[in-house]
């Protein structure tokens, strides 16, 4: 039995008055996933620990079945591993988003979207005028990107700031969580306020301005952390003797790398809308060829939900359906090994607050043989309705990976 987990990150969503009342989810037409979730079993899962903040890391972490009190180290350190940096004792990593600064607003959390070929030459510019043998900058992927700190106190109060779209940036800034903590935030802060004079002027920037968009004129360092202590997957399920991952997003890659999965690097993987779904399908498809489990995360849902933008959301949510799961299925509904799919979100990502929250999503588990509920369609409301409940920590993952084929399965 091989497993496949397509994770539609930021997909589920609060009830929308212009669609009638419907969740985005109820409305979008996803033929697949409805037809799955009549075939399979549903449920609802908490993937937000009590305590924590709903970001992804969080999320993901929870479906996968870690013990977020235990392992969790901030998304820094996540994104560190994802693009090689080797964190050393008493360095703390931090996300460092490029973001867009309007006067004491802040605009957006993505400077627009920016590319990844712009945004190393910022990066690179941030390094040499901000760098020295204590703090380094290192390039991500589009506006995320990894600042680290020898000798930084992890205790801080930061803001994400695609939580705080359109609010003024100055009260949000770093605050220490213990007074010893007290030098890292100054330290942090002093970082800010400097990039903003650095970048407000670079010729980038004033490109950018000529052409309509926006400026990446503003640093925003958020979730620290040290190098995490995570037990891989395979320690976890012994069953899965090999297994990979595959996102646009460095976060996403990072937990792979801690988890022990494999990175597979996907050409034309954005993180948006306009990301490659076909190379994706076909590098997961590949992929259960030789391993056991694949974690295939697709971030566009996430990214429209950040933007608002109830009809992209809904585009990213069907094309999810036609150009992933169903692909997918109907690939591996023929092999002679058979294939157990689950379908999920990892948090909500509602248009109308443009965030996350920690309300519970809905999942569906497919396998050939499995005796299917009464859930007749994939959404918040119907999976309320589905066999397996309102799961939490690692039960999810468990009913995911430990089921055995009933012996109605023949072919």
């Amino acid at each position: 039995m091989k497993h496949i987990i397509i994770l539609g990150d930021g997909m589920a969503d609060w009830p929308v008055k212009s669609l009638g009342n419907k969740t985005l989810l109820q409305y979008a037409k996803t033929p697949y996933m409805d037809k799955l979730a009549r075939m399979g079993r549903n449920g609802r899962l908490i993937t937000v620990a009590e305590g924590f903040h709903p970001g992804s890391e969080v999320a993901n972490m929870s479906v996968l079945g870690y013990d977020l009190p235990k392992v969790y180290e901030g998304r820094g350190p996540l994104e560190a591993a994802s693009i090689g940096v080797d964190l050393q004792p008493g360095e703390i990593a931090m996300r460092c988003n490029l973001i867009c600064v309007e006067g004491e607003i802040l605009k957006n959390h993505s400077s627009g979207h920016i590319s990844t070929e712009e945004a190393d030459v910022l990066i690179k510019y941030l390094q040499e005028n901000l760098g020295d043998d204590r703090v380094r900058f290192h390039t991500g992927v589009q506006y995320r990107h990894l600042l680290v700190i020898k000798g930084g106190n992890k205790e801080l109060d930061c803001t994400p700031p695609h939580d705080v779209p359109l609010k003024p940036f100055r009260p949000l800034m770093v605050k220490p969580l213990v007074p010893e903590a007290q030098e890292t935030a100054d330290l942090i802060n002093d970082l800010i306020l400097r990039s903003q004079e650095l970048l407000k002027n670079h010729p980038l920037n004033l490109k950018r301005i000529a052409e309509g968009k926006d400026p990446a004129n503003s640093i925003w360092p958020w979730s620290p952390g040290y190098r995490p202590q995570m037990p891989t997957f395979s320690e976890t399920f012994p069953q899965v003797k090999k297994g990979a991952v595959i996102s646009a997003v460095d976060l996403i890659n990072g937990i792979g790398y801690y988890a022990g999965l494999r990175r597979i690097a996907v050409e034309g993987a954005t993180g948006l809308y306009n990301t490659n779904y076909e190379n994706k399908v076909a590098a997961a498809l590949e992929a259960l060829k030789t391993d056991d489990f694949v974690y295939l995360h697709i971030e566009a849902s996430d990214e429209a939900g950040h933007e608002g933008d109830i009809d992209l959301k809904l585009l990213t949510i069907e094309n999810l359906d036609k150009r992933a799961v169903g692909p997918i299925y109907e690939v591996v509904k023929d092999w002679d090994e058979p294939v157990a799919i689950a379908v999920l979100p990892d948090h909500p990502t509602p248009c109308e607050l443009r965030t996350h929250t920690s309300e519970p999503i809905p999942f569906f588990i497919w396998y050939p043989g499995i005796e299917p509920d009464e859930v007749q369609t994939f959404d918040e409301v119907a999976a309320c309705n589905g066999s397996y409940g309102l799961l939490k920590e690692d039960e999810f993952i468990k009913a995911f990976m430990n089921f055995t084929l009933t012996t109605d399965y023949t072919d």
